[in-house]
Protein backbone atom coordinates (compact mmCIF):
# COMPACT_ATOMS: atom_id res chain seq x y z
CA UNK A 1 0.00 0.00 0.00
CA UNK A 2 1.31 3.42 -0.98
CA UNK A 3 2.57 5.39 2.01
CA UNK A 4 3.28 2.47 4.30
CA UNK A 5 7.05 2.76 3.86
CA UNK A 6 7.32 6.48 4.58
CA UNK A 7 9.37 6.86 7.75
CA UNK A 8 10.83 3.36 7.42
CA UNK A 9 14.24 2.93 9.02
CA UNK A 10 16.78 1.01 6.97
CA UNK A 11 19.82 -0.39 8.81
CA UNK A 12 23.20 1.09 8.09
CA UNK A 13 24.85 0.08 4.84
CA UNK A 14 27.98 2.06 5.67
CA UNK A 15 31.37 0.57 4.97
CA UNK A 16 34.71 2.31 5.45
CA UNK A 17 37.91 1.47 3.61
CA UNK A 18 41.24 2.98 2.64
CA UNK A 19 41.69 3.84 -1.02
CA UNK A 20 44.44 1.69 -2.49
CA UNK A 21 45.82 4.47 -4.69
CA UNK A 22 45.73 7.60 -2.52
CA UNK A 23 45.48 6.24 1.01
CA UNK A 24 42.41 8.43 1.64
CA UNK A 25 39.64 7.14 3.90
CA UNK A 26 36.44 6.43 1.96
CA UNK A 27 33.00 5.86 3.52
CA UNK A 28 30.58 3.95 1.30
CA UNK A 29 27.14 5.08 2.50
CA UNK A 30 24.89 2.76 0.44
CA UNK A 31 25.22 -0.79 -0.84
CA UNK A 32 21.67 -1.81 -1.87
CA UNK A 33 21.63 -3.45 -5.30
CA UNK A 34 19.88 -0.61 -7.09
CA UNK A 35 21.04 2.82 -8.17
CA UNK A 36 21.55 5.28 -5.31
CA UNK A 37 22.73 8.83 -6.03
CA UNK A 38 23.19 12.14 -4.26
CA UNK A 39 21.68 15.44 -5.49
CA UNK A 40 23.26 17.20 -8.46
CA UNK A 41 26.51 18.84 -7.43
CA UNK A 42 25.06 22.38 -7.57
CA UNK A 43 22.15 21.46 -5.25
CA UNK A 44 22.55 21.23 -1.50
CA UNK A 45 21.73 17.85 0.05
CA UNK A 46 23.23 18.32 3.51
CA UNK A 47 21.24 19.24 6.61
CA UNK A 48 21.44 18.99 10.42
CA UNK A 49 24.73 20.93 10.29
CA UNK A 50 26.22 18.43 7.87
CA UNK A 51 25.27 15.35 9.85
CA UNK A 52 22.74 14.07 7.30
CA UNK A 53 22.42 13.92 3.53
CA UNK A 54 19.36 13.37 1.34
CA UNK A 55 19.62 11.10 -1.68
CA UNK A 56 17.55 9.19 -4.21
CA UNK A 57 17.40 5.42 -4.31
CA UNK A 58 15.72 3.09 -6.78
CA UNK A 59 15.54 0.25 -4.27
CA UNK A 60 12.46 -1.99 -4.31
CA UNK A 61 11.82 -0.93 -7.93
CA UNK A 62 10.64 2.54 -6.98
CA UNK A 63 12.22 6.01 -7.08
CA UNK A 64 12.16 7.56 -3.60
CA UNK A 65 13.95 10.11 -1.45
CA UNK A 66 15.93 8.99 1.57
CA UNK A 67 18.19 10.49 4.21
CA UNK A 68 21.40 8.98 5.54
CA UNK A 69 23.05 9.79 8.85
CA UNK A 70 26.69 10.25 7.86
CA UNK A 71 27.95 9.08 11.24
CA UNK A 72 25.73 6.12 12.14
CA UNK A 73 24.91 5.15 8.56
CA UNK A 74 21.22 4.74 9.42
CA UNK A 75 18.90 5.44 6.47
CA UNK A 76 15.45 7.02 6.75
CA UNK A 77 12.93 6.65 3.91
CA UNK A 78 11.32 10.06 3.37
CA UNK A 79 8.82 9.29 0.59
CA UNK A 80 6.79 6.38 -0.71
CA UNK A 81 6.01 7.25 -4.33
CA UNK A 82 4.59 5.30 -7.24
CA UNK A 83 7.01 5.01 -10.15
CA UNK A 84 4.04 5.52 -12.48
CA UNK A 85 3.55 8.99 -11.01
CA UNK A 86 6.78 10.18 -12.57
CA UNK A 87 10.43 9.25 -12.39
CA UNK A 88 12.43 11.35 -9.96
CA UNK A 89 15.45 13.10 -11.37
CA UNK A 90 18.39 14.05 -9.19
CA UNK A 91 17.28 17.70 -8.95
CA UNK A 92 16.22 17.57 -5.32
CA UNK A 93 17.43 20.06 -2.75
CA UNK A 94 17.23 20.91 0.94
CA UNK A 95 16.13 24.19 2.50
CA UNK A 96 18.07 24.29 5.77
CA UNK A 97 16.18 27.40 6.89
CA UNK A 98 12.82 25.58 6.91
CA UNK A 99 14.03 21.93 7.05
CA UNK A 100 12.21 21.02 3.86
CA UNK A 101 13.13 19.03 0.76
CA UNK A 102 11.83 20.07 -2.67
CA UNK A 103 11.31 17.83 -5.66
CA UNK A 104 9.14 17.35 -8.73
CA UNK A 105 6.72 14.49 -9.14
CA UNK A 106 5.30 14.83 -12.62
CA UNK A 107 4.29 18.51 -13.07
CA UNK A 108 3.95 19.16 -9.32
CA UNK A 109 6.63 20.86 -7.26
CA UNK A 110 6.36 19.35 -3.79
CA UNK A 111 7.63 20.30 -0.34
CA UNK A 112 8.57 17.57 2.11
CA UNK A 113 8.90 18.45 5.79
CA UNK A 114 11.99 16.66 7.14
CA UNK A 115 10.52 16.43 10.64
CA UNK A 116 6.92 15.37 10.00
CA UNK A 117 7.44 13.87 6.50
CA UNK A 118 4.31 15.72 5.41
CA UNK A 119 4.27 16.42 1.66
CA UNK A 120 2.58 19.49 0.18
CA UNK A 121 2.11 20.62 -3.41
CA UNK A 122 3.28 24.24 -3.69
CA UNK A 123 3.34 24.83 -7.46
CA UNK A 124 2.35 23.25 -10.78
CA UNK A 125 4.48 23.44 -13.90
CA UNK A 126 2.48 25.05 -16.75
CA UNK A 127 1.08 22.80 -19.45
CA UNK A 128 3.22 22.67 -22.56
CA UNK A 129 6.48 22.97 -20.61
CA UNK A 130 9.00 20.50 -19.21
CA UNK A 131 12.02 20.44 -16.89
CA UNK A 132 12.48 22.02 -13.51
CA UNK A 133 15.01 22.49 -10.73
CA UNK A 134 14.48 22.96 -7.01
CA UNK A 135 17.25 25.13 -5.57
CA UNK A 136 16.31 27.54 -2.78
CA UNK A 137 17.29 31.15 -2.23
CA UNK A 138 19.74 32.01 0.53
CA UNK A 139 16.99 33.36 2.81
CA UNK A 140 14.96 30.16 2.41
CA UNK A 141 11.87 32.02 1.13
CA UNK A 142 11.75 30.82 -2.47
CA UNK A 143 12.39 27.80 -4.63
CA UNK A 144 13.99 28.74 -7.94
CA UNK A 145 12.82 26.60 -10.82
CA UNK A 146 12.85 26.85 -14.61
CA UNK A 147 10.74 25.50 -17.46
CA UNK A 148 11.32 24.90 -21.15
CA UNK A 149 8.69 24.84 -23.87
CA UNK A 150 7.94 21.32 -25.08
CA UNK A 151 8.90 21.54 -28.77
CA UNK A 152 8.72 17.81 -29.45
CA UNK A 153 6.09 18.43 -32.14
CA UNK A 154 8.33 20.66 -34.22
CA UNK A 155 10.49 17.96 -35.80
CA UNK A 156 10.06 14.46 -37.23
CA UNK A 157 13.77 13.69 -36.97
CA UNK A 158 14.12 10.37 -35.05
CA UNK A 159 17.21 11.64 -33.24
CA UNK A 160 15.30 14.69 -32.07
CA UNK A 161 12.37 12.60 -30.86
CA UNK A 162 14.71 10.34 -28.88
CA UNK A 163 16.34 13.35 -27.26
CA UNK A 164 12.99 15.05 -26.57
CA UNK A 165 11.82 12.13 -24.43
CA UNK A 166 15.11 11.90 -22.58
CA UNK A 167 16.90 9.22 -24.59
CA UNK A 168 19.90 10.98 -26.03
CA UNK A 169 21.42 7.83 -27.41
CA UNK A 170 24.47 9.80 -28.47
CA UNK A 171 22.41 11.50 -31.18
CA UNK A 172 24.09 14.86 -31.68
CA UNK A 173 21.56 16.06 -34.26
CA UNK A 174 18.71 15.69 -31.77
CA UNK A 175 20.63 17.60 -29.13
CA UNK A 176 21.47 20.46 -31.48
CA UNK A 177 17.88 20.79 -32.70
CA UNK A 178 16.26 20.92 -29.30
CA UNK A 179 18.90 22.74 -27.31
CA UNK A 180 20.19 25.15 -29.91
CA UNK A 181 18.39 25.43 -33.24
CA UNK A 182 14.73 25.62 -32.17
CA UNK A 183 15.19 28.19 -29.38
CA UNK A 184 12.24 27.07 -27.21
CA UNK A 185 10.60 29.56 -24.89
CA UNK A 186 11.98 29.23 -21.35
CA UNK A 187 11.07 30.79 -18.03
CA UNK A 188 12.68 31.15 -14.61
CA UNK A 189 10.16 31.14 -11.76
CA UNK A 190 10.47 31.91 -8.06
CA UNK A 191 8.00 29.93 -5.97
CA UNK A 192 7.16 30.91 -2.40
CA UNK A 193 7.99 27.97 -0.15
CA UNK A 194 4.81 28.54 1.87
CA UNK A 195 2.76 27.92 -1.28
CA UNK A 196 1.45 31.48 -1.39
CA UNK A 197 2.32 32.10 -5.03
CA UNK A 198 4.88 32.25 -7.80
CA UNK A 199 6.33 34.77 -10.22
CA UNK A 200 8.10 34.49 -13.57
CA UNK A 201 11.27 36.52 -13.08
CA UNK A 202 12.87 36.02 -16.49
CA UNK A 203 11.93 34.54 -19.87
CA UNK A 204 13.53 34.19 -23.29
CA UNK A 205 13.34 32.10 -26.44
CA UNK A 206 16.40 30.13 -25.40
CA UNK A 207 16.93 26.73 -23.80
CA UNK A 208 17.75 27.44 -20.11
CA UNK A 209 19.64 25.29 -17.67
CA UNK A 210 21.59 25.33 -14.40
CA UNK A 211 19.37 27.80 -12.53
CA UNK A 212 21.48 28.26 -9.39
CA UNK A 213 20.74 30.75 -6.59
CA UNK A 214 23.65 32.19 -4.63
CA UNK A 215 24.02 30.42 -1.24
CA UNK A 216 24.48 33.77 0.54
CA UNK A 217 22.80 36.52 -1.56
CA UNK A 218 18.98 36.06 -1.53
CA UNK A 219 18.30 38.02 -4.73
CA UNK A 220 21.17 36.86 -6.95
CA UNK A 221 21.29 33.73 -9.10
CA UNK A 222 22.93 32.39 -12.24
CA UNK A 223 21.50 30.43 -15.13
CA UNK A 224 22.87 29.32 -18.47
CA UNK A 225 22.03 29.34 -22.15
CA UNK A 226 22.30 25.70 -23.11
CA UNK A 227 23.87 24.50 -26.33
CA UNK A 228 27.32 23.53 -27.38
CA UNK A 229 29.46 25.81 -25.28
CA UNK A 230 31.28 27.18 -28.34
CA UNK A 231 28.12 28.20 -30.22
CA UNK A 232 26.03 30.02 -27.60
CA UNK A 233 26.66 33.76 -27.56
CA UNK A 234 27.30 33.45 -23.82
CA UNK A 235 26.94 30.56 -21.39
CA UNK A 236 26.79 32.09 -17.90
CA UNK A 237 24.18 34.72 -16.98
CA UNK A 238 23.42 36.58 -13.77
CA UNK A 239 19.91 37.50 -12.68
CA UNK A 240 18.49 39.65 -9.89
CA UNK A 241 15.19 37.95 -9.02
CA UNK A 242 13.86 41.11 -7.35
CA UNK A 243 14.47 43.57 -10.20
CA UNK A 244 14.66 41.25 -13.21
CA UNK A 245 18.04 42.69 -14.21
CA UNK A 246 20.00 40.18 -16.32
CA UNK A 247 23.66 40.31 -17.41
CA UNK A 248 26.31 38.16 -19.05
CA UNK A 249 29.01 36.76 -16.76
CA UNK A 250 32.50 35.90 -18.05
CA UNK A 251 31.56 36.88 -21.59
CA UNK A 252 32.67 34.43 -24.27
CA UNK A 253 35.18 35.49 -26.88
CA UNK A 254 35.16 33.80 -30.32
CA UNK A 255 36.16 30.12 -30.27
CA UNK A 256 35.84 29.84 -26.50
CA UNK A 257 33.82 27.18 -24.67
CA UNK A 258 33.11 27.99 -21.02
CA UNK A 259 30.66 26.26 -18.67
CA UNK A 260 29.80 23.95 -15.76
CA UNK A 261 29.51 27.04 -13.58
CA UNK A 262 28.79 26.74 -9.86
CA UNK A 263 28.72 28.98 -6.81
CA UNK A 264 31.63 28.88 -4.42
CA UNK A 265 31.04 28.85 -0.67
CA UNK A 266 31.05 32.64 -0.24
CA UNK A 267 28.06 32.95 -2.59
CA UNK A 268 29.78 35.75 -4.51
CA UNK A 269 32.29 33.93 -6.71
CA UNK A 270 31.49 31.49 -9.51
CA UNK A 271 33.77 28.67 -10.59
CA UNK A 272 33.93 27.47 -14.20
CA UNK A 273 36.10 25.59 -16.64
CA UNK A 274 36.41 25.36 -20.39
CA UNK A 275 38.61 25.82 -23.40
CA UNK A 276 40.06 28.83 -25.19
CA UNK A 277 42.10 28.91 -28.43
CA UNK A 278 45.17 28.63 -26.19
CA UNK A 279 43.98 25.48 -24.42
CA UNK A 280 42.00 24.38 -21.32
CA UNK A 281 41.39 26.93 -18.55
CA UNK A 282 39.87 27.04 -15.09
CA UNK A 283 38.86 30.08 -13.14
CA UNK A 284 36.49 32.04 -10.97
CA UNK A 285 34.74 35.37 -11.23
CA UNK A 286 32.57 37.48 -8.96
CA UNK A 287 28.92 37.68 -10.03
CA UNK A 288 29.40 41.36 -11.03
CA UNK A 289 32.29 40.43 -13.37
CA UNK A 290 35.00 41.72 -11.03
CA UNK A 291 37.82 39.68 -9.45
CA UNK A 292 38.25 37.52 -12.54
CA UNK A 293 40.93 34.85 -12.04
CA UNK A 294 41.73 32.43 -14.83
CA UNK A 295 44.72 30.30 -15.75
CA UNK A 296 45.73 27.39 -18.01
CA UNK A 297 44.60 24.08 -16.60
CA UNK A 298 46.49 20.86 -17.16
CA UNK A 299 44.68 17.56 -17.15
CA UNK A 300 40.89 17.45 -17.32
CA UNK A 301 37.70 16.13 -15.78
CA UNK A 302 34.03 15.97 -16.70
CA UNK A 303 32.71 17.95 -13.72
CA UNK A 304 34.39 20.11 -11.10
CA UNK A 305 33.46 21.56 -7.72
CA UNK A 306 35.15 23.60 -5.00
CA UNK A 307 34.42 25.88 -2.08
CA UNK A 308 37.18 28.23 -3.27
CA UNK A 309 40.16 28.07 -5.61
CA UNK A 310 42.20 26.55 -2.78
CA UNK A 311 40.81 23.02 -3.19
CA UNK A 312 39.25 21.95 -6.50
CA UNK A 313 37.98 18.44 -7.16
CA UNK A 314 37.28 16.88 -10.56
CA UNK A 315 35.83 13.51 -11.49
CA UNK A 316 38.16 12.45 -14.29
CA UNK A 317 36.44 10.66 -17.17
CA UNK A 318 35.17 7.26 -18.25
CA UNK A 319 38.72 6.45 -19.33
CA UNK A 320 40.42 7.98 -16.31
CA UNK A 321 38.22 7.17 -13.32
CA UNK A 322 39.84 9.13 -10.51
CA UNK A 323 38.71 11.96 -8.30
CA UNK A 324 41.47 14.52 -8.85
CA UNK A 325 42.45 17.63 -6.93
CA UNK A 326 44.09 20.96 -7.77
CA UNK A 327 45.07 24.11 -5.89
CA UNK A 328 45.51 27.64 -7.21
CA UNK A 329 48.91 28.89 -6.10
CA UNK A 330 50.01 32.39 -7.08
CA UNK A 331 48.99 32.62 -10.73
CA UNK A 332 48.84 28.95 -11.70
CA UNK A 333 47.27 25.64 -10.72
CA UNK A 334 49.15 22.93 -8.89
CA UNK A 335 48.09 19.33 -9.49
CA UNK A 336 46.41 17.09 -10.22
CA UNK A 337 46.72 14.89 -7.16
CA UNK A 338 44.65 11.71 -6.78
CA UNK A 339 41.97 11.80 -4.07
CA UNK A 340 40.45 8.39 -4.79
CA UNK A 341 39.98 5.85 -7.57
CA UNK A 342 36.19 5.97 -8.03
CA UNK A 343 36.01 3.52 -10.98
CA UNK A 344 32.73 4.97 -12.23
CA UNK A 345 31.30 4.07 -15.64
CA UNK A 346 29.76 7.47 -16.55
CA UNK A 347 27.13 5.28 -18.23
CA UNK A 348 24.09 7.45 -17.46
CA UNK A 349 23.71 10.80 -15.74
CA UNK A 350 22.47 9.51 -12.42
CA UNK A 351 25.65 7.47 -11.86
CA UNK A 352 28.02 10.27 -12.88
CA UNK A 353 30.36 11.01 -10.01
CA UNK A 354 29.24 14.68 -9.70
CA UNK A 355 31.68 15.31 -6.82
CA UNK A 356 30.60 17.95 -4.32
CA UNK A 357 32.73 19.44 -1.55
CA UNK A 358 31.06 19.50 1.85
CA UNK A 359 30.71 22.96 3.43
CA UNK A 360 30.82 21.28 6.86
CA UNK A 361 33.93 19.09 6.78
CA UNK A 362 36.98 18.41 4.56
CA UNK A 363 35.11 15.74 2.60
CA UNK A 364 33.78 15.14 -0.90
CA UNK A 365 30.57 13.24 -1.68
CA UNK A 366 30.30 11.42 -5.00
CA UNK A 367 28.38 8.65 -6.75
CA UNK A 368 29.99 5.73 -8.54
CA UNK A 369 29.08 2.29 -9.86
CA UNK A 370 32.21 0.12 -9.73
CA UNK A 371 30.09 -2.98 -9.05
CA UNK A 372 27.27 -2.19 -11.47
CA UNK A 373 24.90 -0.11 -9.34
CA UNK A 374 25.36 3.51 -8.35
CA UNK A 375 26.35 3.92 -4.72
CA UNK A 376 27.12 7.01 -2.64
CA UNK A 377 30.56 7.61 -1.20
CA UNK A 378 32.09 10.19 1.11
CA UNK A 379 35.87 10.59 1.01
CA UNK A 380 37.95 12.40 3.64
CA UNK A 381 40.42 14.88 2.12
CA UNK A 382 43.97 14.15 3.40
CA UNK A 383 46.77 16.70 3.57
CA UNK A 384 47.72 17.88 0.10
CA UNK A 385 51.30 16.65 0.39
CA UNK A 386 50.08 13.13 1.23
CA UNK A 387 48.21 12.75 -2.07
CA UNK A 388 50.02 11.10 -5.00
CA UNK A 389 50.49 13.03 -8.21
CA UNK A 390 48.38 11.74 -11.08
CA UNK A 391 51.38 11.74 -13.40
CA UNK A 392 53.20 9.41 -11.01
CA UNK A 393 50.69 6.56 -11.44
Amino acid sequence: MKGENKGRIWPSEKQTFVDGVSGATVHQLTSYMAHNYHPYFTDSGWYDEGRKLVFISERENSYNIYSVDLFSGEILQLTDLDLADGELGNRISVNTKTRDVYYYQGPMLRKLDLDTLQETDIYRRPDGYMKGSTSTTADGKYVITFHIEDVSGRSDDPGFQRFAIGKKGGDVSGYRQMIWELHPHSTIVKVAVDGSGSQVVHEEDYYFGHANPSPTLPNIMTFCHEGNWNVVENRIWGLDINTGDCWAIRENAPDEAIGHEYWMHDGEHIGFHGRTPNGPVYGSIRYDNTEHVEAPFTYGSTHFHSLSLDTIVGDGSAKDTYLLMWKFRGDSFEGPRVLTWHRGSFHVGRVHAHPCCSPYAPQVVYTSDPEGYGQIYLVDIPDWDDLPERTAL
